[in-house]
């Protein structure tokens, strides 16, 4: 199970960091993914971590802005978000995978948290 939380309301330039919480005892087992919906949209991949935390990858959209990071020790994965655009409201969500390849793809995923809002005003 995934709980994501953190998002809310923050100005065009701004900053938030996402978590998003595992329960369970497998937790370094999973890839870690953030993807976000808007109003609208498909759903889209934002960046994900594998499962040491060592290989990350993000979409060219959030490139040089965005860092995913994943605490084994805490069953916790983050997304902090820098220098925020209005183009970046969304509902994130968080995912976890543990069979997989294409881990830019919503399918690879089995686990999903309930998403949270993120909102950046112009």
């Amino acid at each position: 199970q995934l709980q994501a939380s953190g998002g809310g309301l923050v100005q065009a330039g701004g900053s938030l960091r996402l978590s998003c919480a595992a329960s369970g005892r497998t937790f370094s087992s999973y890839v870690m993914g953030w993807f976000r919906q808007s109003p609208g949209k498909e759903r889209e991949f934002v960046a994900y971590i594998l499962r040491s935390g060592g290989t990350t990858s993000y979409a060219d959209s959030v490139k040089g802005r965005f860092t995913i990071s994943k605490d084994n020790a805490k069953n916790t994965v983050y997304l902090q978000m820098n220098n925020l655009k209005s183009e970046d409201t969304a509902v994130y969500y968080c995912a976890g995978g543990i069979y997989g390849s294409r881990w830019d793809q919503s399918y690879a995923y089995a686990a999903w948290g309930q998403g949270t809002l993120v909102t950046v005003s112009s």
